[in-house]
């Protein structure tokens, strides 16, 4: 059970606050559909993502290991970080 919390924890916590859940803030925000529409749709998509990302790393997980993940996606996150403040002055200019 502890297991499953920290995993839960751990995907909610990144989950606040991304480019997925605010794209869901605008289409709810939007007032085109209802927002309970929104919610399946965005919960839908949302099981249907992790259902892929569980399949990929079930079958891939001998590889996945060879692979420092953590350091690319850090890196990746950091590469968003850049481009974003970097599209931000030179449109602030």
């Amino acid at each position: 059970m502890l297991k499953l919390l920290s995993i839960f924890a751990a995907v909610f916590l990144a989950e606040l606050g991304d480019k997925t859940q605010l794209a869901t803030l605008l289409f709810a925000a939007n007032g085109e559909h209802s927002p309970w529409m929104v919610f399946l749709a965005a919960a839908s998509a949302l099981v249907l993502s992790t259902a892929v990302a569980v399949l990929l790393g079930t079958f891939g997980a001998h590889y996945l290991q060879m692979i420092p993940l953590k350091l690319i996606a850090g890196l990746g996150f950091i590469g968003l970080g850049v481009w974003t403040l970097v599209d931000h002055f030179r449109l602030a200019s």
